[in-house]
Formats: structure tokens, C-alpha cells, sequence
């Protein structure tokens, strides 16, 4: 085993582990050695060296060193490139595409590779119709000096003020970095194109209450022509701020939709009004019909007993008319004796009425009868 192997650890020197140790040592290495060059040497009993000749090509070679030297230190640093978090880096052989790299520190041939970085994880925002000006809880916003992104005509012939907002990001790299040259004005023109043509084929008051629905037509077109022209990016968000009038015709744009909420109104006050009372006058007309159906069944049913009863009286009556008769006569007088105040009984023999005692009376006590011929 040799000497060099035995040596305790903390006696061993420390070897470079990351780039920026090799490039520090380097330098190091190069202050050692012009520090040694420049040192002047020293002749016996320290006197001075004699003058010598200078070598001007000594000179020259070590400018050469140092030139090298600054090469190689700048070819080692431009070797490594760090990705961040949320980025990924494209890099290009001799202008052809070699390989896309993720977050963390890579290795690159110098003067041989181009690198590019490009966020994937941001969200891109296009403002149409305004522009934001301190975004955060309390956004401003600038809606001056927009009106030709904004002012658009409707199917209807009228001109509406709309302001929306497109969102995206990149999800292929590569083609977002070589298929389109400007990207971000490809998005712009295709949003502006895409949302005046379908507000200019609806008409106002659609374009006013169906501006979600708006929204998803135009982001789905707009992937599909973005998709078609491989510009390397997928749209998260249409969404519509703001759709009004033009400011000069805002008033008279209020008072029409006053007069059409009174409208509303006044349509919703009689279908209320007509709920209420059709229904009751339908309801006391089927009473009424049914009552008068109910009153015919009974006056039938009534007539046809009397009928039936008369009928069985006659029959009777005619098998005997003695015994009928008088059954019939004292049938009548069981219903009226009890509601007659006063009753006189006159006998053939006597010319005076005889007094009848009326035990009926609420009193107990007799009234007087009156007496008649």
C-alpha cells in the first residue's frame, strides 16, 4: 500500500465537485502563474541579477495564455444553463432541433447548441376594448382610446362596445418558437376576427344576455385556427367585461330598456290578474252547472214519486173507493188537526157549538173555544 493511500482523510485535498469550484481553481491556477512569472530572482548574498535581454515573444505568449485561458473559462460557463421552475429550454444543433430540457442544470455544447426558454406554466393575457392599469384586488382600467377594438356593428345594424379578455398558454414549445413569428399578435388578430364576425351574424339584445354562450363559440374557434396555424398555445379563458351601448347613445339605450322592463311589468301584473280570476269565474260557472244538474235530478226524481204514488193511490182507490176515501180523508186531517188553533164541533140536534177542551195548550190550562153556528 502506498504512502498516498495511507494518508488520513483530513489530509487528503479536496477535488472540485461543482462547475463554478472547477472555474474558481482555474483562476487560481493562472493568478499562481503569473505571480511566479513576474517575481524577480534573486543572485547570491541578495544582489540584485544583472540586467538581461527581454524576450518580447515570452510576452506575447503569456497574452496568448490568458486570451486561452478566458476562452475556456467562458466556454465552461456558457456550457451550463439552469432551467427555472415552470420553464423548459429548447436547444437547437446547428440549427436543428436536438432536445427540450425541464427545470434544473444541463449541459450544452458551446458556439454548437442555442438554447431557448420558454414559460409553459404562465398564464398569457390579451386585453381587447380597455387596458389594465394597477391590477391586483382594486384593478383600474383604461377603456380611453380603444374604440376600434371594441366598437363592432350587430346583425340588427346597431353598433355595441364590447370589451373582453383572452387567456393562454404555451403547451408545445416548439412549435411556439419556430411555427408563427409573433405569436402573441397571431392570438390578438384571430380573437379580434373570430369575435366581430359571430356578434356581427346576432342581433343586440342577444349579443346583451348571451354573452357566456358568446364566449364559448369564439374560444373554440379560436383553438381550432390556432391549432391549424401551429402556434403552440391553448386558450384557458374567453371571457366578456364589459357589453354596452356607445356612450352617445346610452341614454336613449336606458330609456328604452325602462320602457320595456314597464312592459314586462304591466305583461306580468295581467297574466297575474288573469291566474286569479279566470280560474275562480271557471270554477263558479262549473258550481253553478253543477248545482243546476243536481236540482233537475232531484226535481225528476221527486216528480217521478209523486207520479208512482198517485198512481198506486188510484189503483186503490178504484178497488175501493169507500175505504180509500176515507183513508185518505183521515190521512189529510192527522196532518192539519195538529196546526189548528181552534176547532168547532157542531152536532145536527144542537144549534150551538159545544165546547171542546184543548189539552195541547202550552199552559196546561184550557182556552176559551169560540162558538159558532
Amino acid at each position: 500500500m502506498s504512502n498516498q493511500d495511507q494518508q488520513p482523510p483530513w489530509g487528503q485535498k479536496k477535488k472540485p465537485q461543482t462547475p463554478e469550484e472547477w472555474v474558481a481553481l482555474v483562476i487560481k491556477k493562472l493568478q499562481d502563474y503569473f505571480a511566479d512569472t513576474q517575481k524577480p530572482s534573486k543572485g547570491d548574498a541578495g544582489t540584485p541579477p544583472p540586467n538581461q535581454p527581454g524576450n518580447p515573444m515570452a510576452g506575447v505568449g503569456k497574452i496568448l495564455t490568458f486570451i486561452f485561458a478566458i476562452l475556456v473559462l467562458q466556454g465552461i460557463y456558457a456550457s451550463f444553463y439552469k432551467i427555472s421552475p415552470g420553464e423548459v429550454g429548447v436547444v437547437l444543433r446547428l440549427g436543428q432541433y436536438s432536445q427540450t430540457t425541464q427545470s434544473g442544470l444541463h449541459f450544452k455544447f458551446p458556439l454548437i447548441d442555442t438554447l431557448y426558454k420558454v414559460d409553459v406554466e404562465g398564464i398569457r393575457k390579451e386585453e381587447f376594448g380597455f387596458r389594465s392599469r394597477s391590477p391586483g384586488q382594486q384593478s383600474t382600467f383604461d377603456r380611453s382610446g380603444f374604440d376600434t377594438e371594441s366598437l363592432m356593428l350587430t346583425a340588427d345594424t346597431n353598433v355595441i362596445n364590447v370589451a373582453w379578455i383572452v387567456q393562454y398558454r404555451v403547451h408545445d414549445p416548439l412549435t411556439f418558437l419556430f411555427k408563427v413569428k409573433d405569436v402573441r399578435q397571431a392570438v390578438r388578430d384571430i380573437s379580434e376576427s373570430i369575435t366581430r364576425r359571430v356578434v356581427g351574424n346576432m342581433d343586440f339584445d342577444y349579443v346583451l344576455g348571451n354573452r357566456d354562450l358568446l364566449a364559448t363559440g369564439v374560444k373554440k374557434e379560436m383553438q381550432m385556427q390556432l391549432d391549424k396555424l401551429e402556434a403552440g398555445v391553448s386558450i384557458g379563458t374567453v371571457q366578456f367585461q364589459d357589453i354596452n351601448p356607445p356612450e352617445p347613445v346610452k341614454p336613449a339605450f336606458n330609456e328604452v330598456n325602462e320602457a320595456d322592463q314597464d312592459m314586462k311589468r304591466l305583461v306580468n301584473e295581467a297574466e297575474e290578474t288573469y291566474n286569479k280570476v279566470i280560474p275562480k269565474a271557471r270554477g263558479d260557472a262549473k258550481k253553478t252547472i253543477e248545482e243546476a244538474h243536481g236540482y233537475a235530478v232531484a226535481r225528476v226524481n221527486e216528480a217521478q214519486g209523486e207520479t208512482g204514488r198517485f198512481l198506486a193511490i188510484l189503483k186503490e182507490y178504484k178497488n175501493a173507493p169507500e175505504v180509500t176515501r176515507r183513508r185518505m180523508y183521515l190521512e189529510t186531517m192527522q196532518t192539519i188537526m195538529p196546526e189548528v188553533a181552534s176547532v168547532y164541533v157542531l152536532d145536527e140536534d144542537q144549534k150551538s157549538p159545544l165546547p171542546l177542551l184543548n189539552l195541547s195548550a202550552p199552559q196546561g190550562l184550557p182556552k176559551p173555544i169560540q162558538q159558532g153556528n
